[in-house]
């Protein structure tokens, strides 16, 4: 949508607030929960910090680091979109990261699987991928734990999202996610944190899981 002069106007995806709401480090330590919560999750160096700010439109929410593994804690942002969507972004430790110690690894499984067992509003845990590596070990033992049933709570859904695609050759991205979905055993949605690629698209499908269809 453009005005007059051709410049971008509103979208119903701009985000009219985002802030940081709070951080734990143990689940018995997250605030209760009080709205739909979207959680992203990945390997340490797919660039989920990246995305989140992308997706909030924020340079710097969402500390990045030229060390991978920072997010040592489940980390809750506030997002309220234009069109009225007002939920819980929630950056999620990384996972597969070989020069964390074997305690720090022991510690955030745990965590990890304690806030997706048991958080009872979380709608769907973002499952991102570098789009240059494909789809990993890692990866495929967190889309099976998110498919599992969850005592008490409704079924997860998972969103896959390739990330760094426009590091892709454009000629490549169209097989590579193709390839990508094939490994993961469901569509995947390229994004981008530099040219905002799939931003919409990925806010769409979350807009479905937590207001359902339009």
């Amino acid at each position: 949508m453009s005005d007059e002069k051709g410049q971008p106007g509103p979208a119903p995806w701009d985000v009219l607030t985002a802030e940081f709401l709070a951080a734990a480090a143990d689940p018995c330590s997250l605030p209760a929960p009080a709205m739909a919560e979207i959680a992203f999750a990945g390997r340490s160096n797919v660039g989920k910090s990246s995305m989140l700010n992308a997706m909030m439109q924020r340079r710097g929410l969402v500390r990045t680091s030229s060390t991978p593994g920072q997010t040592r804690s489940v980390n809750l942002f506030r997002a309220v979109t234009r069109n009225g969507l007002d939920l819980h972004l929630v950056d999620l430790p990384g996972y597969g990261f070989a020069k964390r110690s074997k305690a720090e690894k022991r510690q955030w499984g745990p965590l990890i699987e304690a806030y997706i067992v048991g958080r009872p509003t979380l709608r769907a845990v973002v499952v991102l991928v570098d789009a240059r590596r494909g789809v990993e070990e890692d990866d495929l033992q967190l889309l099976e734990f998110c498919a599992a049933p969850r005592k008490g709570n409704a079924p997860l859904t998972t969103i896959v999202v390739a990330t760094k695609l426009d590091l892709l050759p454009k000629a490549k991205r169209k097989p590579t996610l193709a390839t990508i979905a094939r490994a993961a055993g469901t569509r995947v949605v390229g994004f981008s944190a530099e040219t905002s690629e799939g931003r919409a698209e990925v806010w769409t499908a979350i807009d479905r899981l937590v207001r359902g269809p339009g």
